[in-house]
C-alpha cells in the first residue's frame, strides 16, 4: 500500500476500515477494489480529455472515427455497427455521425443490407485526424502504464477481463 499524501484523499483501506468501525457488518471488500477503478478510470479520462482537447478532437469523435479506422479499408460501417462497437445507442451514434458530418470527418449514405440502414465512411479528413490522434492517445496511455512490467500488465489484463464479464453478466 502506498503512504498517503497529505491532502489526498483517504486510501480504499481507509474508507473501508471507517465503513466497518461505523457500521459494523456492512458489507467493505469491494471498496479496496471499486475506489482505485473509479478513482483510476477519472485520472485516465481527465488526462485524454486534456491531451485530445489539445488534438481539436473529442471522447466521443475520437471513438467513432477509432471505430471506422480499425474496420479497415474503405473504412466504412453501418450505423448499426457502429453502435455495437462504440457501446451506445443508435441515438448517440446518430448525433456523433452528424457532427463529425458537420465538420467533414465522415460522410453518410444509404446502406444496401436494409431500407433504413445507414452507411458511415471516413473521409480523407477524418482519416488524417485519427492517424494523428491515434498516436498520440495511445502513445500518452502507453506512457502511464510503463510503471508496470510485462508479467504485470498481462496480469491485470486477465483480471479486468474477468471482472468486466462478470459484472457485465451481472447487470
Amino acid at each position: 500500500m502506498q503512504p498517503s499524501v497529505p491532502g489526498d484523499p483517504p486510501s480504499p483501506r481507509e474508507i473501508s476500515l471507517a465503513w466497518q468501525r461505523e457500521r459494523p457488518g456492512t458489507p467493505t471488500d469491494s471498496i479496496e477494489i471499486v475506489t482505485p477503478i473509479f478513482r483510476l478510470a477519472k485520472l485516465l479520462a481527465d488526462d485524454r480529455a486534456r491531451l485530445l482537447r489539445g488534438l481539436g478532437i473529442d471522447a466521443a469523435t475520437l471513438d467513432l472515427l477509432t471505430a471506422l479506422r480499425r474496420a479497415g479499408p474503405p473504412y466504412a460501417l453501418s450505423s448499426g455497427q457502429i453502435a455495437k462497437k462504440s457501446l451506445v445507442t443508435a441515438g448517440a451514434i446518430s448525433q456523433r455521425v452528424a457532427r463529425a458530418e458537420r465538420t467533414g470527418l465522415v460522410e453518410r449514405s444509404a446502406g444496401t443490407a436494409a431500407r433504413h440502414s445507414v452507411l458511415v465512411t471516413l473521409t480523407p479528413a477524418g482519416h488524417e485526424l485519427i492517424e494523428r490522434s491515434v498516436d498520440a492517445v495511445l502513445g500518452r496511455e502507453a506512457e502511464l502504464v510503463e510503471s508496470l512490467s510485462a508479467r504485470e500488465r498481462a496480469a491485470l489484463t486477465g483480471l479486468l477481463e474477468k471482472l468486466t464479464a462478470d459484472v457485465r453478466r451481472r447487470v
